[in-house]
């Protein structure tokens, strides 16, 4: 199969780049999709070529590739409607100033498409932020004015964002995810109007954020397969008993009493054999990119596991009907 699988590194962003990539050949992984926090230093890429050299020498030396750069940590700060938990995100010396943390996550984004040209990389993984999601639930009342005023600042601010993108012949793959502006099948939608179809914004599909809320992953993917630039093998576990819920509970991931947890592949509920039938029937070729996050499992056991799983759910097309064979020549 034409399709590498490889491991993001924003779980992995602790360990060096030399670290993850051992790890990585050791677990069986083809690539990277790495992580512009921890793993690969943007600024650094685009300010001094020996890094861009020693990057792709390392890569070399493990026998994989990097085909993305996942920028999830610093582009949630683009757009997002600032409370403390973004200090965590910035540098420390920008925290609790919001308007500086947005001027650096813009440049930073800069940096990216600038230092993903450098790598000979194309897409670009990550999320927008939002303005507007905390009126998700509509109490107190959200007026259609409050909406509309949301999405219109998500396209100011990123517009010339994406001008950048386009000069470096760059694609932006927005994971569709709680917390930003398009966190399911119609806000996605939406957005995609609301840039004019832009054909810089299209998709990084995370089955597992959309199972949970209820959205078939599969009718997701084959709905907007023309704007699926990439694609994360992640999984989820639902446990709707009768007291849990889609909301949490305020519980931390991996309480066994949450409605819901992310899981390794494989141990979870989403379709994976259904999923890679769209992408064959799509014509996707890019990477299958496994994201893991299991708080209940050791992350190298796990990540390992899963790369030989979703290697079973990476199968070509077939080239023939399977009842030609039965038919006769009249």
């Amino acid at each position: 199969m034409s399709r590498p699988i490889t491991l993001c590194t924003a779980q992995w962003a602790d360990l060096s780049l030399k670290e993850v990539c051992k790890l990585a050949e050791q677990m069986g992984y083809e690539g990277l999709e790495m992580a512009i926090w921890g793993t690969f230093d943007v600024r650094k890429a685009v300010n001094d070529p020996s890094y861009i050299h020693y990057v792709k020498e390392t890569l070399k030396k493990y026998h994989l590739t990097s085909v993305a750069l996942a920028t999830h940590v610093p582009s949630q700060c683009v757009c997002d409607l600032y409370d403390p938990r973004l200090d965590g995100f910035a540098p420390s010396n920008l925290a609790g100033k919001p308007d500086e943390i947005r001027a650096w996550a813009k440049e930073e984004m800069i940096y990216c498409a600038r230092a993903a040209k450098l790598m000979d990389i194309h897409i670009v993984t990550g999320f927008m932020g939002s303005p507007i999601f905390k009126y998700f639930y509509s109490f107190p009342q959200t007026s259609e004015e409050m909406i509309d005023a949301g999405y219109k600042e998500i396209v100011d601010v990123w517009s010339p964002i994406f001008d950048e993108f386009d000069r470096n012949d760059v694609r932006f793959a927005l994971e569709v995810h709680p917390g930003e502006i398009a966190f399911d099948y119609y806000s996605y939608k939406r957005l995609l109007k609301e840039f004019n179809y832009r054909k810089t914004l299209g998709c990084n599909f995370d089955p597992s954020h959309l199972l949970w809320q209820g959205i078939d992953p599969a009718t997701f993917l084959h709905d907007f397969i023309d704007r699926v630039y990439h694609v994360h093998a992640k999984d989820v576990k639902m446990n709707l008993n009768g007291r849990t819920g889609v909301l949490g509970s305020h519980l931390t991931f991996g309480d066994v009493e949450r409605g819901w947890n992310f899981v390794s592949p494989g141990h979870g509920d989403v379709d994976f054999d259904a999923i890679c039938r769209v992408l064959n029937q799509g014509n996707y070729s890019g990477p299958i990119s496994v994201e893991w996050e299991d708080s209940g499992m050791d992350r190298v056991y796990g990540a390992t596991e899963a790369c030989e799983y979703i290697k079973k759910y990476n199968f070509d097309a077939s080239d023939i009907a399977f009842d030609s064979a039965i038919q006769t020549e009249n």
